[in-house]
């Protein structure tokens, strides 16, 4: 789950990273009475959860003779799809130089890693590829409470010791927040110091309960209906629906899916041992995903009666083709079952993922 700019600013500030006075407001109503609370010169930031707010327009300077009007025009907007709710009222910063900085977690090191550059304010992915050299990297052992002196000095090299602390502090927010990313992009320079100009941090969803969240906000309406129940999901945005049992199962669903040039709709693993219920709750969430033609269902029987699914997928009646692969347990009823109400069984999973591409490119 995603920290808002704001909620991760508070962060920092607890942590004792240098940031911008600001003030969040819900309205464009409030926005001259915070500017007169944080500076004579501000920026309007809209507190959406997409990249390249600044290129869509969701930042924008503003005045005490202007600032009411920019807050109705920016509280009117709708970036990359999300609407404005809430907008920072920041003080406008005099900028000397911008910097990148970030942790997160490399997964091949399987530890920590630091990133920092002497270029700031871009998207690190464009810099990574086109500029790598200017990307520095350390990794830190997980078992360091504090990042170590020669760590620093590798990554600043000649940029200004003032960033250390910051580094440090934000691997301390990095580490207590149970983050797989924490970023300030831009880290600037101003006649102040250094401050954080921005600030993202990404939580790893399993930890969200260790952190005090009841709820992961960033899940669409489907994706918390399938956390609801407990089924491991992902939307993919093709036209198949798919669901298997076993990670391993649904995964092998999907590479032959895109083996025949199709395009799968979802991964969605109902689990070991499903029911019918079970099974016809996901038949249905796949069956609401806009764009799904055709439905494809590949479970192994062992502890799942594939009776029980076959039940399951009759009961949810769902309005586009069901082509089902079953092998195991009470195979020969759920095939039954389902040639009983038209559904079409194939009797391997080639078979049962070549019929359902056909579907879905006619």
């Amino acid at each position: 789950m995603k920290f808002r700019e704001h909620e991760a600013k508070q962060i920092f500030r607890d942590a004792g990273i240098p940031v911008p006075n600001s003030e969040l407001i819900n309205r464009a109503g409030e926005a001259a009475a915070a500017q007169a609370r944080v500076a004579d010169h501000v920026v309007l930031k809209a507190q959406v959860d997409v990249g390249g707010r600044g290129k869509a327009g969701g930042i924008l300077p503003a005045t005490d003779e202007n600032i009411s009007e920019v807050a109705k025009e920016l509280f009117g907007k709708t970036i990359k799809g999300m609407p404005v709710e809430k907008v920072l009222v920041e003080e406008a910063l005099d900028i000397q130089h911008e910097y990148y900085l970030s942790i997160t977690i490399d997964r091949s090191a399987k530890m920590p890693v630091i990133l920092f550059s002497e270029e700031g304010g871009v998207e690190i992915e464009t810099l990574a590829k086109e500029r790598p050299e200017s990307l520095r990297r350390a990794f830190i052992d997980p078992f360091f409470r504090d990042v170590p002196d020669f760590i620093l000095r590798n990554v600043l090299g000649s940029a200004p010791k003032s960033i250390g602390p910051v580094i440090n502090a934000l691997y301390h927010v990095y580490c207590k927040t149970d983050a797989i990313l924490a970023e300030i992009n831009p880290l600037v320079m101003t006649p102040k110091g250094i401050i954080a100009a921005d600030g993202k941090i990404v939580l790893d969803d399993n930890a969200l309960v260790r952190q005090g969240i009841s709820e992961n906000r960033d899940l669409t309406p489907r994706e918390a209906e399938a956390e609801k129940h407990g089924f491991s999901y992902v939307e993919l945005g093709g036209d198949i629906g798919v669901i298997g049992n076993g990670a391993g199962l649904t995964m092998a669903t999907l590479d032959i899916i895109a083996h025949y040039n199709g395009r799968a709709a979802n991964f969605l693993d109902v689990g070991g041992g499903a029911g019918f219920e079970r099974v016809a709750r996901a038949v249905r969430l796949v069956a609401s995903m806009p764009g799904v033609k055709v439905i494809v269902v590949n479970l192994l029987g062992g502890i799942t009666r594939c009776d029980e699914v076959a039940h399951g997928i009759i009961d949810a009646g769902v309005p586009q083709p069901v082509i089902v692969r079953l092998a195991g347990t009470n195979e020969a009823e759920g095939r039954r079952l389902l040639e009983e109400k038209g559904y079409s069984m194939l009797d391997t999973m080639d078979q049962a993922i070549r019929a359902a591409v056909e579907v879905a490119n006619k």
